[in-house]
């Protein structure tokens, strides 16, 4: 079982919020490994919002591999930060070589492009180095995308935050938007590209629970477009339907919803709108997701959203202060980050409802 959380928030803050939110949920995370994806963010990377941000783990070869192909294509280095690793003794964490953050200026003909265009690039690059670097099983490049960080790493949530630094507050990581969750995918063979969240094109999504459509949907994203790809996890059809829906096919954010659980046939019949929702199900009947399932996501413009699977089998709680937001599985995070809170306007998002969180923290309930 997943434990999933996500914190939301005025002011930045450090990774240590979210393993604080994450940390009390202990037995449903199965202490396996540890990831999260960082927006909007500050620390030492506030002077490079614009500048698209490499999150890459990799060997020595790796880097090397990475660093000649960038160059090839005319990226140029601007900012660099190589973590300084607490290596004490004992630790439960699965290492790899190199952690590399770099921001790179775009090559001079991007001026020339449209928003959509430099997207394009910025994931056709990201798909480029993840193929070089699977080859010789070389390195994991996770994301490629201005003010977006993503770390991912196998073992145990607290000693991951020990090697890394996380839990001494110095400043250098922070974001006012931060998705994570304790746990590595063992369901199948530990990959790190499994681990949640995800990430596409501004995109970021987690989840908690499992996908019984899982190789329906699979099957037929395989067609829809070059970034989805993997499918290292059930979980990460959720991400890309949430892409598809409303980036490549332009739809308002609710009508996800309508497609991963869409509402039974005798409810559609009744509705005003029942020849677009009969249309939904009729054309992207291999994008329903089945299955116990919480899902926290976040959109390119930073809105937050969550929402749950048609039966609610997988809990999720959504609390809030003067200048915070968080989403957690349990309520037991919530009290640990924000124990003053006003606990009668938490929310229990039901089987009918995306729930989402705007940039100013105004918070919207979306009925099917």
């Amino acid at each position: 079982m997943c434990r999933i959380g996500s914190v939301k928030s005025k002011n930045p803050v450090q990774p240590s919020t979210v393993l604080r939110l994450m940390l009390p949920q202990q037995e449903g995370h199965d202490n396996s490994g540890f990831a999260m994806v960082m927006q909007d963010l500050s620390g030492i990377f506030a002077p490079y919002k614009d500048k698209p941000l490499l999150s890459l783990v990799c060997t020595q070869k790796g880097n090397r591999l990475v660093e000649d192909y960038m160059d090839a294509h005319n990226f140029t280095k601007v900012a660099e930060w190589l973590p300084v690793p607490n290596k004490k003794p004992g630790l439960d964490i699965q290492a790899m070589p190199y952690y590399v953050f770099r921001n790179y200026d775009y090559p001079e003909d991007a001026a020339l492009m449209s928003d959509a265009e430099r997207e394009d690039l910025l994931l056709d690059t990201r798909l480029a180095l993840r193929k070089i670097l699977e080859k010789d099983n070389q390195g994991y490049v996770y994301s490629f995308w201005p003010d977006v960080l993503t770390l991912k790493e196998i073992g145990d949530p607290a000693d991951i935050a020990t090697y890394f630094r996380l839990w001494d507050d110095n400043g250098i990581l922070a974001a006012k938007s931060i998705v994570a969750q304790c746990r590595q995918n063992t369901n199948y063979d530990i990959v790190r590209y499994a681990a949640h969240p995800f990430f596409l094109q501004g995109y970021t999504l987690c989840a908690n629970g499992e996908n019984t459509f899982y190789t329906k949907n699979k099957n037929y994203q395989q067609s829809l477009h070059r970034g989805y790809i993997g499918f290292e996890s059930d979980s990460q059809c959720f991400l890309n339907t949430l892409h598809y829906v409303h980036h490549e096919l332009k739809w308002p954010l609710p009508y996800y919803k309508h497609v991963i659980t869409p509402l039974p046939f005798e409810e559609i019949d009744e509705r005003d709108d029942k020849a677009v929702l009969t249309g939904i199900r009729q054309s992207l009947a291999d994008l329903e997701i089945n299955g116990p399932n919480t899902v926290i996501g976040v959109l390119p413009r930073g809105d937050m959203i969550t929402c749950c699977d048609s039966k609610k089998l997988r809990p999720v709680v959504v609390g809030q202060s003067d200048d915070m937001v968080a989403i957690s599985s349990e309520v037991c995070g919530l009290n640990e980050i924000m124990p003053t809170r006003d606990q009668t306007k938490d929310i229990y998002p039901n089987e009918r409802e995306i729930v989402m969180v705007d940039n100013e923290l105004g918070v919207t309930r979306w009925k099917q």
